[in-house]
């Protein structure tokens, strides 16, 4: 068994005003995918959370849950911990022992299981998983994504009946996600585990769902089959919508009567009878404008870095060149160096050999007030790293300190900010009480106060909804046209293929391809947008949806 029964769960956390629960009501039956998503501080973890006692937030909670026809608070912790399987979002979170094969058989010695059985069950998850490979490894050498997988191989190894995953691919790149997606549904399908998984990254994982739960402010807005929510979405022009996936919101922008895609193969498919009997001739997306001058302000020339005097090298002869207003992305696999490389150009490592030029200088010649004042902005991979105070708003003031503005300028600043990166009704909260979503965009704003030339952007669309991204992108536009350069770091293949000038494939320490956005795209098999994947048959140069969108009114 391994059902739930949510009924009026209303819950507040201390001292907010709003609820962050508020009446929801919803049945998960046994065996079912259901997939929860919504816009970043809409409920979803604190939703998930009450569904494992040990997980509850503080505050102030009603309404009754129900596991298995009993109330959950009176399954005892055994029960649940064998019994509720739950994943985090950020794989380093979970790990608690050194070695793959220690951590697999963790969970068993806790529940107190017998020798012989904690050895047949690691065996066993150790082979569905294919761990076999890394079995002995430490946890310190495993990739991103295999931390993950290592994570879920750890809560199966119980044999839960139900596996609670809260955003697992937000830490991964394209491919590592789609891998450990792929595990999920074949645990859901082969095993028969009822899955309850939170999620902004909708293609692959919304046309498995049986059932999708759409929340808005703490309220349960939508829950139905997936197309059902899709229409439901589009008809009510909801802001959630822009998550949908490609071939939804491509079937939504182009007046026809057939039948909706949910999958990249069903959009070729819709595609193909869109368009039968029909010439296609305008196949090439509207080039986009530069915005970006000749001017070189970073340059990085045979750069190698290695963390340690034995180790391998992390970053091997990098040589790279951004120049002034370019929005510069860089993509590639989980360990590739890619975070290495923007720890190098804010000089929190140095090479061992190769130069790095900013603005024609040598980056370690730059005094740290000449660098980091009205010069480079760094907005690091984890954002709590960003906070030392108690508020929001405190942690904004802090990085106005050493200004010679008063006190009524730098709270006037703070609020600008704060309006820009749609932090205003948060900015008393404490920054660790913030969703995943909502801690990126205040460690944005954070960065942002320092009115930056240069920014350096690890992962900056993790965790938020498709609704900021689109404000998230039109910010960082704004700031290019005043002459900012951007280079981001980035999984997220569609905002790179939709916004930035440029991007670069990295692999094994080094930069192996780049190009202008629409033709680096339009050149990769795996690492390309669905949009592309879909209609490269027809539109072979079209990377984003709206370039799809607009042959397809074109060319009918």
């Amino acid at each position: 068994m391994g059902s739930f029964e949510i009924k009026s769960l209303t819950f507040s956390y201390p001292e907010s005003e709003r609820p962050a629960l508020d009446h929801i009501d919803m049945t998960v039956r046994d065996g079912e995918f259901v997939l929860i998503c919504g816009c970043s501080g809409c409920g979803k973890s604190t939703l998930l959370r009450h569904l494992k006692t040990v997980l509850t937030p503080h505050g102030k909670r009603e309404g009754e849950i129900l596991f298995d026809g009993k109330p959950l608070e009176k399954a005892d912790l055994y029960t649940q911990s064998s019994k509720i399987g739950y994943v985090l979002q950020n794989p380093e979170n979970q790990i608690v022992t050194d070695k793959v094969w220690h951590e697999l058989a963790f969970g068993l010695e806790s529940l107190g299981w017998p020798s012989e059985t904690i050895r047949l069950r690691v065996a066993e998850m150790a082979s569905f998983f294919g761990i076999q490979n890394w079995f002995l490894k430490n946890v310190t050498e495993l990739s991103g994504g295999q931390k993950q997988l290592l994570n879920l191989a750890s809560v199966m190894a119980m044999q839960p009946s139900v596996l609670i995953l809260d955003e697992p691919t937000s830490q991964l790149d394209p491919i590592a996600a789609s891998e450990f997606l792929e595990t999920v549904k074949k645990i859901n399908r082969e095993l028969g585990t009822t899955v309850l998984l939170s999620e902004h990254r909708l293609d692959e994982i919304l046309p498995v769902a049986d059932r999708v739960a759409v929340l808005d402010q703490g309220k349960l807005v939508c829950y139905d089959t997936p197309k059902k929510v899709g229409n439901f979405l589009k008809n009510q022009a909801h802001e959630m919508f822009s998550a949908m996936p490609a071939p939804v919101q491509i079937y939504a922008g182009v007046p026809n009567d057939l039948e909706c895609p949910l999958t990249v193969r069903d959009g070729r498919n819709w595609l193909n009878r869109l368009f039968s009997g029909k010439k296609v001739s305008n196949t090439e997306p509207e080039q986009k404008s530069v915005c970006f001058s000749e001017e070189t302000v970073i340059q990085m020339k045979d750069v190698w870095f290695k963390y340690e005097k034995n180790g391998a090298d992390v970053v091997s002869d990098l040589s790279l060149c951004v120049r002034k207003g370019e929005w510069y992305s860089i993509v590639g696999g989980n360990g590739t160096g890619k975070t290495t490389t923007l720890n190098l150009l804010s000089r929190i490592i140095l090479p061992y050999r190769g130069k790095i030029l900013l603005n024609g200088r040598d980056l370690a010649k730059y005094t740290d007030k000449e660098l980091f004042t009205k010069n480079l902005g760094v907005l690091p991979q984890n954002p709590q790293a960003l906070f030392v105070k108690k508020t929001v708003e405190m942690d904004f003031l802090e990085m106005l300190s050493g200004t010679k503005l008063s006190e009524a300028e730098k709270l006037q600043k703070v609020r600008e900010a704060a309006k820009l990166v749609d932090m205003t009704p948060f900015m008393q909260m404490h920054p660790y009480d913030l969703s995943g979503g909502e801690q990126q965009r205040a460690a944005l704003g954070k960065v942002l106060l320092l009115e930056p030339k240069i920014l350096l952007l690890d992962e900056p669309t993790k965790g938020i909804d498709g609704h900021f991204k689109t404000k998230l992108a039109a910010v960082l536009k704004k700031l290019q046209q005043t002459g900012v350069t951007i280079v981001m770091v980035s999984h997220d293949i569609e905002f790179c293929a939709k916004y930035a000038d440029t991007c670069a494939m990295f692999f094994n320490g080094n930069i192996v391809a780049s190009g202008p956005t629409g033709s680096f795209f339009s050149g990769n098999s795996f690492y390309t947008t669905a949009a592309n994947r879909m209609s490269r048959h027809l539109f072979p140069h079209a990377v984003t949806n709206e370039d799809v969108i607009l042959l397809c009114q074109k060319n009918r």
